[in-house]
């Protein structure tokens, strides 16, 4: 079981459970062609950023496999919601999550995306317990395999044409990390 401390605070970002009031921010980027380019779903309508939305506000806690954690990310600064972070608990009994990213294109390059994405895979490891946490992007998706190796995951797998997705074959990749790689990770201060 997984009951985060909310909200969870680093040196630039708030993480927080999202809200209702989080719908106009989160369309302003889940609208975005740019953004949902690489992700299984396209540029959303505000009416389903709001089903989307409605999902994330009754997740914020898990309690059994198979459920995710949503994660609202905003600037501690000014209060702006940037991104959205998923944690999914896939099993319980082989101690696995799967841990997922979309953050607002005015904010990249900037390691925003790295600062929250740690504070996700340590709730895994050290909260929730996990011994393994992996990560899949789209083949093309140089940024986000660019920040699991800048988390220290390591690619373990690219899928040739593994997926149907918007019509066309597309390659996957996928990143993981192990509880003692994590570990490693803290003691050497990275």
């Amino acid at each position: 079981m997984l009951r985060p401390d909310y909200p969870i605070t680093t040196d630039r970002l708030l993480l927080r459970p999202f809200t209702p009031g989080d719908l106009d921010a989160l369309n302003s980027f889940q609208s975005r062609a740019d953004v949902a380019r690489y992700l299984y779903w396209g540029p959303r309508s505000r009416a389903e950023s709001a089903a989307a939305l409605a999902k994330r506000v009754h997740s914020s806690t898990l309690t059994k496999e198979g459920q995710f954690l949503a994660v609202a990310v905003e600037l501690a600064s000014t209060g702006q919601l940037i991104g959205d972070l998923n944690l999914e608990w896939l099993s319980s009994e082989h101690r696995q999550g799967e841990i997922g990213f979309v953050f607002h294109p005015d904010h990249h390059g900037k390691g925003l995306a790295a600062e929250a994405t740690t504070e996700l895979l340590r709730l895994g490891f050290e909260d929730l317990g996990l011994h393994r946490v992996i990560g899949r992007c789209d083949g093309r998706n140089t940024a986000s395999a660019a920040l699991m190796e800048r988390l220290g995951m390591r690619r373990e797998a690219h899928l040739k044409e593994n997926e149907i997705v918007k019509g066309e074959w597309t390659d996957e990749l996928i990143y993981a990390m192990l509880e003692d790689e994590w570990k490693d990770l803290r003691a050497s201060g990275a």
